[in-house]
């Protein structure tokens, strides 16, 4: 049994699609984030930096913060979405890494300046908004060449496409991405994405294009 601390976000809808696809039992305890929640002394013992997502892995006392480590904890668990062979698998953890280093900050901010805070600074708006598209024209780059982020069906895949389903909030015509657009229906479809998109409430449908 894993105990998961989450929030519906795109860092929190990463671990919940993991553990749906992976068929893991898991127990999900939402920390609000917009009512403080994430800094309350009980959460902070399993995640110091006070983020979501977190979890607690009851069968080996191993708790965990930062969604790319989990993503990757659960993988070497079940022995799932993470390859065997090494030039695979490094290629699943460099997108990993490009999400966690770019795709996810970097779309955070244009949320933030874009989405709450519209009109607050051309700049912020205008240095976002181009780095959001030029992040996504990468992603339709590496998605003409695989079915796949990176091969097959992975934690990269977990990784990135939560962000992308906020592509309404970020003023992205999917039709500009036509094969980010086929990947992310693609993934959209799967029962477990759909599950773990509504953790740890219900939300409603997968945003489509």
């Amino acid at each position: 049994m894993i105990d998961l601390y989450t929030w519906i976000t795109p860092n929190g809808r990463k671990v919940s699609i993991m553990l749906e696809e992976c068929g893991l039992e898991y127990e999900a305890f939402a920390v609000d984030i917009l009512k403080g929640e994430q800094f309350q002394p009980h959460f902070l013992k399993v995640s110091p930096n006070a983020k979501i997502p977190a979890i607690v892995d009851r069968e080996t006392g191993m708790s965990l913060m930062e969604s790319g480590a989990i993503l990757m904890y659960l993988a070497r668990k079940t022995g799932r979405f993470m390859p065997c062979d090494e030039a695979v698998k490094w290629s699943v953890v460099e997108w990993v890494m490009w999400q966690m280093g770019g795709f996810g900050p970097m779309l955070g901010q244009t949320h933030h300046f874009l989405h709450f805070n519209p009109g607050k600074s051309d700049y912020a708006e205008e240095r976002f908004g181009k780095e959001t598209t030029r992040l996504y024209g990468v992603l339709d780059h590496q998605l003409s060449q695989h079915e796949y982020v990176a091969g097959d069906y992975s934690v990269a895949d977990m990784a990135i496409w939560p962000w992308a389903s906020r592509f309404e909030w970020q003023n992205i015509d999917m039709n500009e991405f036509p094969y980010v657009k086929r990947w992310y229906e693609t993934v959209a479809a799967h029962p477990a994405v759909q599950r773990g998109y509504n953790v740890p409430r219900e939300v409603g449908s997968v945003p489509m294009p």
